[in-house]
Parts: C-alpha cells; structure tokens; sequence
C-alpha cells in the first residue's frame, strides 16, 4: 500500500491530498473523503487515518482532499468560499476517475455530508454516499460553530449575551468575522447556512448512515428515522447503523471508536 501526498492544481492555489489505492488487483470501490468543518478536522484525522488503513487492505481506494482554506491546502479558512468548496470536489472526482474506474462514493464526516450532498449533483455520474454522524442543515453547522464565541465572551467577559445574533447580522451584511480563532468569511457562512442534504438532488444510489452515540443501546431519533425514509423514498438503498462510542469529532482527547471502522467496512462490503 504506497500511499501518495501530492498538491492538486485549484481555485486560488492548490489542495493538499492523500491517495491511498486499493490493495491487490480488485479494486471494489474508490472513496473521495470529504472533512468536517473548522477545529473538526483536527480531532478527527486519527479515525480516518484508521479506517483509510483498513478500507485500502480490504480493496477500497480513498482520496483525502483538505478544502480550500484548510490543512495543508492554499490559503487560511477566512479565504474559504462555499463554491469553492464544491469545485475542490469536483477537480478531486476529475482525479480520482484518472485513477480508477470503480464506482465512486463521496464519504463525508459531519458538516462533510452537506458538502458531499450539495456537491453530487456537478459530478457527471451518479454516486454513492458513505455519511459518518451527518449534519443534514447547515444552519446547524453555522449556529454551533458561532456558539464558541458566545462561549469564548461568557468566560472572558461574563457576557455572550447576543453573540451569535450579532455575528450573524455582521454576517448578513457582508462581513468577515473570527471566531475560536478561525476567520470566517460570509462567502463561506452565507451559503453553508442555506445548504441541506437533500435526498431529490442526487440520483438514486447507495447511502451507508453511520451514527455514533455513547448509550450502549441507543434508539434512532424521530428526525432520522424521517430522513432515512426520505432517502429511502427517493429510491436510494439505505443502510443505517448506530455503534456505541464516544463523540471523537468533539472530544477533548483524541479518541477512536473502533466499532465504527468495523461497521463501515461490513457495510461497504455488503454493497458489492
């Protein structure tokens, strides 16, 4: 297994990947991993290292790209754009077809979901989607991110009292704002604000849902149940899975969940 790093040519400069082809001849797939948003990327690049390991022993080739703005890629996060986001995919799909003539899956972790989701349709070809703790609305996505200021001004100044309404306002105006450390332009929060994963915008395929949740039983929600039917409806294939774990995208360690590099690889497997 030869593992390549290299710069791919891009918007405003080039993108930092990782290819790691399949082992063997047979190669049954080939994944585009797509990385969650701001400090995320970080706490989780030891379990997808892991399941990149174990995906490319068992015949599964994965390209790993940092986004514009992020990782090793050009520029800092304030100069991340959400279109820009979305044509990092494509020149990665543009890639990985020189690569390999398997079917394609966009794996995307978190916030990657909407990323992946919003970006399938550009794609010339239907493709599968591997979704690890998928954050279906970006509203969501931007309002927990925007909460760490409030949380930043509650310890150092006792207040907080309307942050986040005040950055969104600055937002909407067309400002740039920092928050944790990260520049965030509106280029980027606007239109991520707007994005949801939906099911009708992608031709039908295959889904792999996989949440992590501490409870050693845990019960799927409501609002997944619903999603999962509305994928299902559009008539995708959908596998979903809940294994026990810790919240790795969040916590103050690094930690690994090794029922979910198991779980992915048996649902992967069950497709071909």
């Amino acid at each position: 297994m030869a593992r390549e790093a290299f710069f791919l040519p891009a918007e405003n400069g080039y993108r930092f990947c990782l290819y790691t082809p399949a082992s063997g001849n047979n190669e049954k797939a080939a994944l585009i991993y797509l990385h969650p948003f701001a400090e995320e990327l970080n706490k989780t690049r030891r379990m997808v290292a892991l399941q990149v390991k174990a995906l490319a022993e068992a015949g599964y080739s994965v390209l790993q790209i940092d986004l514009l703005g992020c990782g090793d890629s050009s520029g800092d996060f304030g100069d991340a754009t959400w279109s820009a986001w979305l044509a990092d995919v494509e020149i990665a799909y543009q890639y990985l077809r020189q690569r390999s003539s398997a079917p394609i899956w966009l794996w995307g972790l978190r916030a990657g979901c909407l990323i992946a989701a919003s970006a399938a349709p550009r794609l010339p070809e239907k493709v599968n989607f591997l979704f690890w703790q998928p954050m279906l609305v970006g509203q969501v996505v931007l309002q927990q991110f925007l909460r760490l200021a409030a949380a930043g001004e509650l310890t150092d100044a006792g207040g907080g009292k309307g942050v986040v309404a005040r950055l969104k306002a600055a937002l909407a105006a067309g400002k740039e704002i920092e928050v944790a450390g990260y520049q965030l332009s509106p280029l980027l929060a606007n239109p991520l604000a707007l994005a949801e994963v939906n099911p009708l915008n992608a031709a039908a395929s295959n889904l792999i849902w996989l949440d992590v949740s501490s409870r050693e039983n845990p019960e799927i929600s409501l609002s997944t149940a619903t999603q999962l039917d509305n994928w299902r409806n559009a008539g995708h294939q959908v596998d979903h899975q809940t294994v026990s774990g810790p919240s790795f995208w969040q916590t103050a360690e690094i930690e690994q969940v090794p029922a979910l590099l198991v779980a992915t690889l048996s649902a992967l497997e069950a497709v071909q």
